[in-house]
């Protein structure tokens, strides 16, 4: 897709009304969770842009008002994106259905990505996001009774991936890598992506968290909002420093169309079909805007960034054997500067912040002790004879 050939619909034409906003909600039963699952990737995405418009709008003066009016438009769109998720979705139902996003996500991407670097970067996140999956489905066994599976619909496995209590690094051992001034428009759209999400749901769970009574609940929400904050960083040290901001503008716009444009093409539910294909076009007038102001500010032509246009679209669809290989060979990766290395071979810092910030113990360990996953609730199981 030639990202410049289409106009979109126009910036004055990109109109939403408090109804649309607040539609009607997917069935948190009916609906299949891949619908889920872009429901939230698009919220996390249009937070993002919001995030990143906020931004340019304290340092870049001359584009106040154009960030102003896409910003406007950004924001009615995540709201409407954001009240798809149906109000029968507990906190816990919802944060099961975030690593589930993660899991999927970085399994697709890490099958797209051409680049082997960025690619182990994927790998390497998705076996952290397998095993906090678990530990919350182990505490929504605990606390509410209820079957994970109920959420993921057997698409993701409910198994331990690498320990969360081994996860915790020193932030320099959290650093990756920069993509280089070559990197493939691809690679520079699944940065984005990936980044956002892991914005997402780093906030989400610093949110609900404390709303939490159960002690080990909160103490595991502060845990892993904690592994958010280092997959955030392992994911934004990726994006090449010393762009314009016109330049991150332009791509994150280009990142919008992509993953709308992806989700229309799998999603089975007309009637999200149509506001995914609806915000398509609005994100492709936007970045005809911000093209046009990359040509009036910079004198540069956007289609440097745009060639060749967009890649083949995500597939959001079962990863599971993808998934299973991976935590097969590589569960074993840990992270030491911008590379990996075998378990034993962890930096001295690494292993220091990771054995005072559990010195009172992991509750991502509490949590899952006699844990395991069968069809069926705790409530349901049979219980041994007293």
């Amino acid at each position: 897709m030639d990202l410049l050939a289409h106009t979109g619909v126009p910036l004055e034409d990109q109109m939403l009304t408090w109804r649309e906003m607040a539609g009607k909600p997917i069935s948190k039963l009916d609906d299949d969770a891949f619908t889920r699952v872009r429901v939230i990737l698009m919220n996390a995405l249009e937070l993002d842009a919001m995030r990143l418009q906020d931004s340019g709008a304290r340092n870049e003066a001359d584009l106040r008002l154009s960030l102003a009016c896409v910003r406007r438009i950004e924001q009615h769109q995540a709201t409407a994106v954001s009240w798809m998720l149906s109000a029968d979705h507990s906190a816990l139902e919802a944060t099961v259905a975030c690593e589930q996003v993660a899991v999927e996500l970085t399994a697709a991407i890490a099958q797209h990505e051409q680049d082997p670097y960025l690619a182990q970067v994927y790998r390497f996140g998705l076996l952290e996001n397998l095993d906090r999956l678990y530990r919350y489905a182990a505490l929504l066994d605990r606390l509410e009774g209820k079957d994970a599976n109920n959420i993921l619909q057997g698409y993701t496995d409910i198994v331990p991936g690498r320990p969360t209590p081994e996860t915790h690094r020193a932030p320099r051992d959290d650093l990756r890598r920069p993509s280089g001034p070559k990197a493939r428009l691809a690679s520079r759209l699944h940065m984005i992506l990936v980044a956002a999400a892991a914005l997402r749901a780093r906030d989400y769970y610093m949110t609900v968290g404390p709303a939490f009574a159960d002690p080990v609940a909160r103490e595991l929400y502060a845990e892993i909002a904690s592994c958010g904050e280092q997959h955030a960083t392992q994911y934004g040290t990726l994006l090449a420093p010393g762009r314009t901001f016109l330049e991150n503008w332009l791509l994150h716009e280009a990142a919008e169309v992509y993953a709308y444009l992806s989700c229309a093409q799998s999603e089975s539910n007309p009637r999200i079909r149509a506001v995914w294909e609806r915000f398509c076009d609005y994100e492709l007038g936007q970045l005809q805007h911000v093209g046009e102001l990359m040509r009036r500010h910079e004198h540069r032509d956007p289609a440097e960034l745009l060639a060749p246009g967009l890649p083949a679209p995500l597939e959001f669809r079962n990863q599971r054997d993808f998934v299973r290989d991976v935590l097969s060979e590589e569960v074993h990766l840990r992270a030491r500067d911008s590379g990996f290395v075998d378990r034993g071979g962890e930096s001295a810092e690494s292993l220091d912040y990771r054995r005072r910030v559990n010195a009172d113990g992991s509750p991502s360990t509490q949590v899952a002790q006699s844990y395991h996953w069968t069809a069926g609730t705790e409530l349901n199981r049979p219980r041994p004879p007293s």
